[in-house]
């Protein structure tokens, strides 16, 4: 085959691409992204085994459908950061070495903090990835 013909093409094929992506209708992911609000990794140190110290890192994010909550929930980001970090810390502080963190604790915790400083409930904490290294 040419390839001189197949680099010709190249252009057109995603230029179609790109239109069939724009046309199609936004499935169930994209209704969802506009109500979610991710927040930066959240990081504690914890003992491990062998007397070194780790880290664990929790990944954060709400869902919050109401919009007024939303925004609330976006000025009040560097407020829900600190409680998250705080809660983080003291779960990690109170890890056994070498036993995995208590993931449905640590999850009731963090809804707990959403709702205090958010002022009501309506936001749905959503967790990412809860990793000691």
């Amino acid at each position: 085959m040419d390839r001189r013909a197949l680099l010709a093409l190249a252009p057109a094929a995603v230029g179609l691409l790109a239109t069939t992506a724009s046309a199609s209708p936004t499935g169930g992911g994209g209704a969802s992204a506009a109500t979610y609000v991710r927040y930066p990794t959240i990081t504690a140190t914890s003992a491990r085994p062998g007397g070194r110290r780790g880290v664990m890192t929790v990944e954060t994010g709400v869902d919050v459908p109401d919009e007024a909550l939303r925004l609330r929930a976006e000025q009040s980001a560097p407020r829900l950061r600190a409680a998250y970090a705080v809660v983080v810390q003291r779960n990690a502080s109170q890890l056994l070495p070498g036993v995995p963190p208590n993931v449905d604790q640590i999850s009731r915790e963090l809804q707990a903090a959403t709702d205090r400083v958010l002022g009501r409930t309506g936001a749905r904490l959503l967790l990412g990835t809860i990793m000691i290294v």
